[in-house]
């Protein structure tokens, strides 16, 4: 490879791929939290779904978040999801805080 790889050059068969199995991975690992992903890097399975609508994924929110999910978001929620805690809530409004603006 002559130039150096970035982001925005990666192939996006390549891209996509590595995007795929990050959805699976958050797919089968359900004791990470949508609150701790948000608390710790800012952006959660929910995110991912409107990111995938914002990339031309013509579903609405529902669609986009089963897609996410690998199921209904309201029986992934009945399912896997707990109750935030005060200290989960805190962390994740400091984590937002460092999100860049537009993204």
């Amino acid at each position: 490879m002559d130039e150096k790889a970035t982001i925005d050059t990666l192939d996006d068969a390549i891209a996509a791929a590595a995007f795929r199995r990050l959805v699976h991975h958050l797919q089968q690992r359900h004791d990470a939290q949508n609150i701790d992903l948000m608390g710790l890097a800012g952006f959660c399975r929910n995110c991912l779904a409107d990111w995938i609508r914002d990339a031309g994924f013509e579903g609405d929110k529902a669609e986009a978040r089963a897609v996410i999910h690998g199921m209904p978001f309201a029986e992934w929620k009945d399912t896997y999801q707990s109750e935030a805690t005060p200290e989960q809530l805190a962390r994740m409004e400091e984590s937002l805080k460092k999100n860049a603006p537009g993204h």
